[in-house]
């Protein structure tokens, strides 16, 4: 595997080829609504089954707009006081949503053996920046009140997230790094995070086109969450990254955002934070999603949660 910069996978292929096959327009071209059942309809055709939980249970937080609607998950019935970890979507900030992410929290849950709470934080056009941040901090300060609701005593946090979930990761940890919470954040993880300017990147030229997510998807997806870009809260790395908790970042090989995560974790190392670094080569954007249609991300996903795992025993 000389080239690992254009190395694609058989079956990263075989998928691809796939929604080629099927034609289709982009979310750019059909708004956020189709792009939301769209989302929704790739998530039933590519993603593996969930797995049983003990409990599971919709619930809601306050906000500053209102409740928040929530997912509760727990592979076990009871709970010593520990962990729980908190899991932001990814979607641009315009699509995606509980159910399209349930498998994986599921997956969180079971590898991890801790409590997940799914946010489904507001989104754009509807509700823009800062909509999704307020949301996913209020419900991250409500979790760390250990509320009577999840019937468990919360000790720290575990923050994740996927893509605009990855960013929305990094900002809630950075939030709660400068006006603790009443638990800390113990590890934060980044899935293939939006995580500083794209714009120079080159994974964002490399990758705009025929690798699922695509340059023009991301500059609309852009345009429709709005917001500033020298807003720590929009873009996290502008804004002081200092007393990062331990980290767990990964990238994707194939990935138009590749670099900026890339760009997120050497910048934690330059600080001192401890940190994990995994990139996982051949496989595209939205991977921990696809798992049924990409199987080898599977192997990907458990080695990033072992890290996260490891990082987790380390400062629990």
């Amino acid at each position: 595997m000389a080239d690992t910069e254009h190395y694609v996978r058989d079956d990263v292929r075989g998928f691809l080829d796939m929604l080629e096959a099927m034609g289709g327009k982009g979310v750019e071209e059909v708004g956020a609504q189709e792009g939301r059942e769209q989302m929704r309809a790739m998530g039933a055709l590519a993603e593996a089954e969930p797995r049983a939980m003990a409990v599971q249970k919709d619930l809601a937080c306050p906000g500053l707009a209102g409740p928040i609607p929530l997912r509760f998950y727990d592979p076990r019935a009871e709970r010593e006081p520990g962990p729980c970890v908190l899991f932001f979507h990814g979607g641009g900030f315009v699509i995606g949503d509980l159910e399209v992410y349930n498998a994986l929290c599921t997956e969180i849950a079971h590898h991890l053996d801790l409590p997940v709470v799914s946010v489904d934080y507001r989104l754009a056009p509807e509700h823009p920046f800062p909509a999704a941040p307020d949301d996913c901090e209020a419900a991250a300060r409500w979790l760390a009140s250990s509320p009577a609701e999840l019937g468990r005593e919360i000790t720290g946090l575990v923050i994740t997230g996927d893509s605009a979930g990855g960013n929305l990761t990094i900002v809630t940890t950075n939030q709660l790094t400068n006006e603790p919470a009443d638990v800390p954040v113990i590890v934060q993880a980044p899935i293939y995070p939006v995580a500083s300017d794209l714009s120079q990147h080159r994974s964002l030229a490399m990758f705009a086109e025929g690798f699922l997510l695509t340059g023009a998807a991301m500059a609309w997806f852009t345009s429709q969450y709005g917001g500033d870009a020298s807003d720590p809260r929009h873009t996290p790395m502008v804004g002081d990254c200092a007393d990062t908790p331990p980290t767990v970042v990964c990238t994707a090989g194939l990935d138009p955002l590749r670099d900026s995560g890339r760009e997120y974790a050497a910048h934690l190392v330059q600080l001192g934070t401890e940190t994990v670094f995994l990139e996982f080569p051949g496989i595209v954007h939205g991977f921990t999603t696809l798992r049924k249609a990409i199987p080898s991300g599977q192997k990907d996903l458990e080695a990033f949660l072992d890290a996260v795992k490891l990082m987790v025993e380390r400062y629990r």
